[in-house]
C-alpha cells in the first residue's frame, strides 16, 4: 500500500479552505451559493481520482461519518448561539417556529407518499428518507439572508434554526422507536427521554457556564467544545436525545441575563460570561465553516453524476421539491400571511439533508433509493434561493446580528459595574479591544 506523503495532504487541506473562502467571496458577487461550488470541486476531484487511477470512495465514507458526527453537533450549537430570547423578538419567534415545525410535518408526510408510491410500499421507512428531505438548511441560509429586510432577515434565521433542531430531534426519535409496536410504549419512551435529557441537559448548562467563567486561563473554548462533544457522546451510548445538551447549552450560554435570576444572578459574572460568548461564536463559526467546506467537499466525491441522467429520479425530485415549497406556501400564508416573498423559496436543502441521510441504520437502507434524488433536491432548492434573492435585488450576505450589536451589549455591561472598572473598559472599548 503506498502511502502518501503527508506533505501533500496538508497542501491539499490547505487549498481546500483556501478555494471555500474565496467560493464565499464569488457567492456574495455572484448569488451563487458556495455550497454549490464545494460540491462541483468535490465532483472534480472525484473525477481526477478516476483518472489517476486512485481510489478514495471507502476512505471519503468513513471521513464523511466523522465530519457528520462533529458537524451536527457544531451546526445545533451554531443554531442555539444564534437564538436570542427576549419580548421584543417573541412574535418572531412563534412565527418561525410555528412555520417550522408544521412545515417539517406536513413536509415530511408529503414527500413519504411521494417515496411510498415511486420507491418503497412501506410508509415507516419512506418516512424515514422523507424527514431529511423536508428540513431546511440554516448552513446554507444564514450566509445568505444577510442582505434582507431586518424581519425577514431574522425570521428566515429564526425559521431555518428551528428546521434544523426539530428535524433532527424528530429523526432520531422516528428510527429510536422503529422497533416498538405499540403506540403508547413510543410515546412515553420519547416523553421520557426529553425529560429526562431536559433535565441533564440544564444541570450540565448551568453547571458549566458557571465552572468555566471562572478558569483564568486564555486556553480554554477548545476545552469547553471537548466537553460537549463528551457529554454528546456519553448521553448517545445511555440513548438520550444528546442534541437536547447541546441546543440547552447554547441558549443558556446566549441568554444568561434571562436564566441568571436572582440568587443565581450573584453566581454569575456577567463581563466574563460574555467575552466566553463572543469569543466562543467565533470559535463555533470558524469551526463550523471548516466542518461545512470539507463535508460538502467530501460529498461531491461520493457523488455518481450517472445517476442525474436517469428520468425517474429527475421526476420524483421534481415532485419532491414541488411538494415542499406546497408546503411551505400554505404554512407561510397562514402564520406570515403576507409579504411572503422571496421566504417561500429560501428553503434550500444542504448539510442536515445529508448528514442524516448518512446516518440512517443500515436495517432501514433502501437499495431502490437513488442518490441523485438527493443531489437533484439540494441543486433544485439552492437555485431557486438564488434566482429569488436576484430578482429581489438582494445580494448573498452573511447575518451577524451578534457583531452588529457587540459594542452595545458592552455598553449595557459597562453600565453595570463600578466607575473604576468601568474606565478600564472603557478604555479597551476606545482602543477597539473585545472585553
Amino acid at each position: 500500500m503506498e502511502i502518501i506523503d503527508p506533505y501533500y495532504v496538508v497542501i491539499a487541506i490547505s487549498l481546500t479552505i483556501i478555494l471555500s473562502y474565496i467560493f464565499n467571496l464569488i457567492a456574495s458577487k455572484t448569488n451563487i451559493p458556495s455550497v454549490l461550488l464545494l460540491i462541483l470541486l468535490g465532483v472534480l476531484l472525484k473525477q481526477a481520482a478516476d483518472w489517476f487511477d486512485i481510489q478514495a470512495g471507502e476512505t471519503a465514507f468513513k471521513v464523511l461519518e466523522i465530519l457528520g458526527i462533529v458537524g451536527l453537533i457544531m451546526i445545533v450549537l451554531e443554531a442555539a448561539l444564534d437564538l436570542e430570547i427576549t419580548k421584543e423578538k417573541w412574535p418572531i419567534i412563534w412565527k418561525a417556529f410555528s412555520v417550522a415545525l408544521f412545515s417539517l410535518v406536513a413536509s415530511a408526510f408529503a414527500c413519504a407518499l411521494i417515496i411510498q408510491y415511486f420507491i418503497v410500499d412501506d410508509f415507516f421507512r419512506a418516512m424515514v428518507y422523507a424527514i431529511p428531505l423536508s428540513i431546511m438548511s440554516s448552513a446554507i441560509v444564514i450566509p445568505s439572508v444577510g442582505g434582507l429586510e431586518h424581519d425577514k432577515k431574522e425570521f428566515m434565521v429564526y425559521d431555518s434554526t428551528f428546521s434544523d433542531i426539530l428535524g433532527i430531534m424528530f429523526f432520531y426519535f422516528l428510527i429510536g422507536n422503529a422497533n416498538t409496536t405499540e403506540k403508547h410504549e413510543i410515546v412515553l419512551g420519547v416523553v421520557g427521554n426529553i425529560a429526562v435529557t431536559i433535565g441533564l441537559s440544564v444541570a450540565i448548562s448551568y453547571a458549566l457556564v458557571l465552572i468555566f467563567q471562572k478558569l483564568d486561563t486564555q486556553v480554554k473554548l477548545f476545552l469547553l467544545i471537548a466537553v460537549l462533544l463528551l457529554m454528546y457522546s456519553i448521553g448517545k451510548l445511555f440513548h438520550l436525545s444528546s442534541l437536547l445538551i447541546i441546543l440547552i447549552f447554547g441558549l443558556v450560554l446566549n441568554n444568561h441575563q434571562l436564566f441568571f435570576k436572582g440568587y443565581l444572578k450573584k453566581m454569575l459574572d456577567s463581563r466574563a460570561v460574555f467575552g466566553i460568548l463572543h469569543n466562543f461564536r467565533l470559535v463555533t463559526m470558524e469551526s463550523a465553516f471548516v466542518v461545512r467546506t470539507f463535508f460538502f467537499v467530501i460529498f461531491g466525491i461520493t457523488i455518481s453524476l450517472g445517476s442525474l441522467l436517469n428520468w425517474k429520479v429527475a421526476l420524483i425530485s421534481l415532485l419532491l421539491v414541488s411538494a415542499l415549497l406546497l408546503v411551505r406556501f400554505v404554512m407561510l400564508k397562514i402564520f406570515a400571511r403576507k409579504n411572503i416573498l422571496p421566504q417561500l423559496f429560501i428553503a434550500p436543502r444542504g448539510l442536515i439533508t445529508i448528514l442524516l441521510f448518512f446516518a440512517i441504520p443500515a436495517e432501514m437502507v433502501l437499495p431502490e433509493f437513488n442518490a441523485g434524488i438527493l443531489l437533484y433536491v439540494i441543486l433544485i432548492s439552492s437555485f431557486a434561493m438564488t434566482f429569488a434573492l436576484i430578482l429581489g435585488g438582494t445580494k448573498i450576505k452573511p447575518y451577524d446580528d451578534f457583531a452588529d450589536n457587540y459594542w452595545e451589549q458592552v455598553d449595557e455591561e459597562i453600565d453595570t459595574i463600578p466607575t473604576q472598572e468601568k474606565q478600564a473598559l472603557e478604555k479597551q472599548e476606545k482602543n477597539g479591544e473585545p472585553i
